[in-house]
């Protein structure tokens, strides 16, 4: 009688145990395996349809598709963010001198966080030259000083992140009317491995 031991509800135990140590699938495990690949102007507009399809009409979204002409070339991921500037904007010396408009930008970086920001713009050294370039944050930076800032001097790139861009531009701070490329930067990764496009706040 004790060789026969209580051997049936021990492998059930286990099973039980099995079964609560499964992992759920988690998004950072689904985007690890996606590989990064350059942007393509079709990427955004389904992006905007999808934002915008549900409560706007089909006329308004018809207005929101911008041409493929809006487009400049990709980062095909060979280039480091200087030389890719370099290829896109080639008069960028032209550019840059003939700015004299204060509370706007000739080029506007976008990115999601703002270390990335600062890491931007560590790495477009060799790109800007003698440009004055203007942090567009929130952290550390307060909106007033970002705008009197921008009324007081004249700056040629500003990189910073969509919500601090979006409440400059609404409180009159930013003006976008002599800004000539936006570069969207879209295949970075934060800690969760989401881009800047899969944050739903974005």
């Amino acid at each position: 009688p004790t060789e026969c031991f209580l051997s049936q509800p021990e492998e059930k135990q286990e099973s039980t145990v099995k079964a609560k140590r499964r992992k759920k699938k988690k998004i950072s495990d689904i985007l690890e395996k996606s590989a990064p690949k350059p942007g393509v102007p079709a990427d955004l507009q389904n992006l905007l349809s999808q934002h915008f399809g549900e409560n706007r009409s089909v006329i308004e979204i018809e207005e929101l598709k911008l041409s493929d002409s809006c487009f400049l070339p990709a980062n095909d991921l060979t280039h480091s963010f200087s030389s890719y500037l370099k290829e896109i904007c080639p008069k960028w010396a032209k550019l840059r001198k003939s700015h004299k408009e204060k509370k706007s930008v000739v080029m506007l970086v976008i990115c999601s966080s703002a270390l990335r920001s600062l890491e931007l713009i560590k790495s477009m050294t060799a790109f800007k030259g003698d440009c004055r370039v203007l942090k567009l944050f929130a952290k550390h930076i307060k909106i007033k000083e970002q705008m009197n800032m921008l009324e007081k001097g004249v700056f040629h790139i500003g990189v910073g992140t969509p919500g601090r861009v979006k409440a400059l531009v609404e409180q009159d701070g930013l003006c976008l009317n002599s800004t000539k490329y936006m570069i969207l930067d879209w295949n970075w990764r934060d800690q969760k491995l989401r881009r800047m496009m899969d944050i739903p706040e974005v």
